[in-house]
């Protein structure tokens, strides 16, 4: 599919448009939440979630239960139903980030145990592979994507940004020192479990597009690559955020152009701008080595 069909038939680009537009949100709202996952060394939270995400999925699209029809019409609450089990598996894994079962452990378990349980569900029922495929690594077709996933996409943008404006500097000192945020009077188990449950809502919102095992490239190359070349936490949020969006797009018409999996060629666009950022960094370092030296 060539740009110009994209644009020029009205059908497709009003589906190319939503699935854009829910891209673009998605994107921003990984690279928001990611800066302050990947400073709080929490970033592997993406993985765990959207891995035992796939076990949700496996359960909506085997059993079906969450597909209905009223008055002729058809309605699902696959999506709601995804996003209230991943959210939960958010709070468990953030209430065990300190306990006995370090977080680390605890994101691997819940991210191969939701590996396992979705794959054996989807080979017990003999779904077809390409299901498994669509769930682990993106959809190529973008007509997966509903009137529902762009109004939560919406929604789900719109309260981050609110969020990140109005509680900018509660969110930068929960991100650096938890402790010293709760002496401060600042309710930081709070904002680390609002952080937490709008991280799972954002990848199941992503999941679809770019699949269980991509999602969470979204939510670590972004806030990686900004703190290359940024020195302060908001450069680095402004740059996350830019990144993320500009390496969507590119990654998103590169797999419609070729029939591409959008997950993994949007990641490998991310992979790409982030060697670009490091040898940007390295550059940087070598030229201000060097004025010091003369100075």
């Amino acid at each position: 599919m060539s740009l110009t069909e994209i644009f020029t038939d009205p059908l497709m680009s009003k589906i190319v448009i939503k699935a854009i537009i829910v891209g673009f949100l998605v994107s921003l709202c990984s690279s928001l939440l990611g800066v302050s996952l990947v400073l709080k060394r929490f970033s592997m939270i993406g993985d765990g979630l959207s891995h035992f995400g796939f076990f949700a999925v496996a359960i909506a699209t085997v059993t079906g239960i969450f597909d209905f029809t009223i008055g002729g019409k058809q309605f699902s609450l696959a999506l709601e139903f995804e996003m209230l089990v991943v959210v939960i598996v958010a709070i468990i894994l953030l209430r065990l980030k300190n306990s006995k079962t370090k977080g680390d452990a605890a994101i691997a378990i819940f991210s191969t145990a939701g590996i396992a349980l979705g794959s054996i569900i989807y080979n017990a029922t003999g779904n077809n592979t390409m299901d498994v495929c669509t769930s682990l690594f993106g959809s190529s077709n973008i007509f997966t994507i509903s009137d529902s996933d762009l109004a939560f996409s919406i929604v789900l943008s719109v309260a981050i940004l609110i969020f990140f404006v109005v509680f900018y500097s509660r969110i930068f000192a929960v991100t650096f020192d938890s402790d010293f945020a709760a002496a401060t009077g600042i309710k930081s188990n709070f904002y680390n479990t609002l952080i937490a449950v709008l991280t799972a809502v954002t990848i199941v919102l992503g999941m679809k597009m770019m699949g269980a095992i991509m999602v969470s490239g979204l939510i670590i190359f972004p806030a990686l690559s900004a703190m290359r070349v940024c020195k302060s936490f908001k450069s680095v949020v402004a740059v996350s955020a830019v990144f993320s969006v500009v390496c969507f797009l590119i990654g998103f018409f590169i797999a419609c152009t070729l029939s591409f999996q959008t997950g993994p060629t949007v990641v490998t666009v991310d992979v790409a701008a982030f060697i670009i950022f490091v040898a940007i960094s390295k550059i940087k370092s070598k030229i201000n080595g060097k004025k010091a030296l003369k100075a």
